[in-house]
């Protein structure tokens, strides 16, 4: 995944792998010949993986990498606010357990879920949406959807402060300000471009600015900024008010995949990712909505 280390991501280049937002990554590890995925990321994306490809064999360098999306989404509390509105078309992100997909409707991703959320407000239906509380007003904002909002955040994130990147912005004025829809409402807003990590990624290619002002996880910059060499980019600061980076935008669970894990894993195969098949069975349902959406996008 693109906010794995460099190192990692250097790794996946050079051996054929795929370096990707996590929408890329399930279709890529479901139409590669390779019986064996090692999947850096976190742990939903391992069990995606293992539910797209259940025939083929999916490592981790560890499977203690989870996400703080998954883990404010328990399976228990969902269903049960799920059964209080029944007349609800269920849409999860994927940073979910294979057991909260099993109970959705629909999985998206950051860079499909406004397409596929205006495609079912077209229809009329009403949403629950989970986990992530800040992307769900977004997507609500931008669609005008009927949406019941779960309120889940991204730990790395929720840590951006609108304030501090408009200082940030006011030192650099000649700077764009790049936004992951995962951040509050109030820094969303003062964006120039929202989107997934590679919706990001065509806005630094596409933006005339020559400095961009970067609000998601560090670990996109490798790739950012081989798409954009020329260009100066800057961590756009968290956890203050002030125009300086005071805790480094990364996730804790992503820094968990290390070289020296994945070669571990690929000389042991013991950090196996293994998904109850009738489980798998009902998450690989909305799952496949998605991928199938997403095709006809031609994303």
């Amino acid at each position: 995944h693109y906010y794995c280390d460099p190192d990692v991501q250097e790794l996946a280049e050079k051996t054929g792998g795929c370096v990707s937002d996590s929408l890329e990554m399930a279709r890529f590890g479901r139409d590669h010949a390779a019986s064996t995925l090692v999947v850096a990321g976190v742990k939903f994306m391992g069990e995606t993986a293992k539910i797209l490809s259940p025939e083929k064999t999916i490592l981790m360098p560890t499977l203690e990498a989870t996400c703080s999306l998954d883990l404010g989404c328990p399976v228990d509390e969902f269903t049960a606010f799920c059964d209080q509105h029944p007349d609800h078309t269920v849409v999860v992100y994927a940073n979910t357990s294979a057991a909260v997909k099993a109970r959705a409707d629909w999985v998206v991703t950051s860079s499909c879920a406004v397409e596929i959320v205006e495609h079912l407000d077209s229809l009329g239906e009403k949403i629950i949406w989970a986990p992530d509380q800040h992307l769900g007003r977004y997507i609500q904002k931008k669609t005008g959807a009927d949406m019941l909002l779960w309120d889940g955040a991204c730990i790395v994130h929720e840590e951006f402060r609108a304030r501090g990147i408009a200082n940030m912005k006011a030192l650099y004025p000649d700077a764009a300000v790049l936004v992951h829809p995962e951040s509050p409402e109030s820094v969303v807003e003062i964006a120039d471009a929202v989107g997934s990590t590679s919706q990001l990624i065509k806005a630094a290619q596409t933006l005339p600015h020559q400095r961009l002002i970067v609000a998601t996880d560090r670990g996109i910059f490798y790739k950012m900024q081989q798409a954009v060499p020329d260009k100066i980019l800057v961590e756009a600061p968290t956890a203050g008010e002030g125009a300086t980076c005071r805790s480094c935008a990364h996730c804790p669970w992503m820094a968990m995949n290390e070289l020296d894990g994945i070669l571990e894993v690929l000389q042991k195969g013991d950090q196996e990712i293994h998904v109850d098949p009738a489980l798998a069975e009902r998450a690989k349902m909305p799952l496949d909505r998605m991928l199938a959406f997403s095709a006809s996008l031609k994303r």
